[in-house]
């Protein structure tokens, strides 16, 4: 399982990157001010969590299953938020009918709050060594 959430880290991770550099380049000329910004929040959020994927396989307190759980909330909720923001954001470029993904983006935020949460949980429930 580390080793799936790091592989998983690194894509987002380089991923985030490209979309970042994409954005700041390509879509300048032909997005509005409020549609870039969008964009780099959702690149951004997919960035800090890549991070955190990074952090949780190689965080030794955590067992499998709390990684396992904490790995697709994660995920899931990169796939949701980031995801729906960078459909939403290119929506006038793409042409796509994209208004249905607006509750997708809370849902997403949900996620991400929910692994933050039960990492924190899972922690506080660990019996201290002595």
């Amino acid at each position: 399982m580390d080793k799936k959430i790091l592989l998983t880290a690194a894509v987002l991770g380089l991923t985030a990157i490209i979309l970042g550099a994409f954005g700041a380049h390509a879509l300048k000329k032909v997005l509005s001010e409020a549609q870039l910004q969008s964009f780099e929040i959702g690149v951004r959020y997919q960035m800090y969590h890549a991070l955190f994927l990074l952090f949780i396989g190689t965080f030794s307190m955590l067992n499998e299953k709390e990684r396992f759980i904490i790995f697709w909330l994660t995920l899931s909720g990169i796939v949701f938020f980031s995801g729906s923001i960078y459909l939403l954001a290119t929506n006038e470029l793409t042409h796509l009918k994209t208004k249905f993904l607006g509750p997708f983006t809370p849902i997403g935020g949900l996620f991400l709050i929910s692994a933050w949460g039960y990492m924190f949980y899972s922690i506080l429930c660990k019996k201290p060594i002595i």
